[in-house]
């Protein structure tokens, strides 16, 4: 994802149903947050805060955090930018990577969803060479996210969160500064519309709450699961 609150927002609770089924779980966080200032936070080393509250709230759910660093605004799909995300793969070695959708509203989201379709592919390309981990086996599969407030979205299936709505909230209750954004006029009240959203895709699909996805069905990405 771009940011460090896009997961709790668009996936967590997807996570948090595969993390109680076993799975290993990383969150990739491709932007440091370094701009998302609002009129109740300041923007002195706000890059450290939201470093902070990423790791809170994988350290709720039990996940590995992998932070990639680039400044806000200054995320764009170049090769480097794909190699640097290539070991990440290779070193947690995913069968499935969930990444923003391309027709999401923030520009960091789209270069993260076009980074995320070419990584995926690369990390297991022995001709891409990359500093540690050995080239994955095979592709991980592919999971477009539902985009923010579901705009322009349209679901390929859902995945019922509804057990755990709790751990979702409590994930995104870590990011306090973003919290405290919610009554500014460029931005949103997050727990409302993480709730809002929930429930939404949730009455689609016919439970209490849901998570949205699509999957990229491309040749060599598709599974059976």
């Amino acid at each position: 994802m771009a940011h460090p609150d896009d997961v709790e927002l668009l996936c967590a609770g997807t996570l948090a149903r595969a993390k109680a089924d076993g799975a290993p779980i990383g969150i990739c966080v491709m932007c440091r947050g370094d701009k998302g200032a609002g009129t109740a936070t300041g923007t002195a080393d706000l890059a450290v805060v939201r470093r902070a509250e990423a790791d809170a709230a994988a350290n709720v759910l039990g996940a590995e955090l992998f932070w990639q660093d680039h400044a806000d605004g200054e995320l764009f799909d170049t090769y480097p930018d794909r190699l640097k995300l290539v070991e990440t793969f290779r070193r947690f070695r995913p069968t499935l990577v969930i990444a923003h959708a391309p027709e999401d509203y923030h520009p960091d989201h789209r270069a993260a969803s076009a980074l995320a379709e070419a990584a995926t592919w690369l990390a297991a390309s022995r001709g891409h060479v990359t500093a540690g981990a050995e080239p994955l086996d095979t592709p991980p599969s592919l999971w477009w996210a539902d985009t923010i407030n579901m705009s322009g979205f349209e679901p390929g299936f859902y995945v019922e969160v509804s057990a755990y709505a709790s751990q979702k909230r409590k994930m995104l209750e870590c990011h306090r500064s973003q919290l405290q954004r919610g009554a500014d006029g460029d931005f949103a009240p997050l727990i409302d519309l993480m709730t809002r959203q929930s429930q939404a895709r949730g009455a689609q699909a016919g439970v209490e709450g849901a998570e949205a996805f699509r999957a990229l069905h491309a040749f060599k990405r598709s599974r059976a699961w």
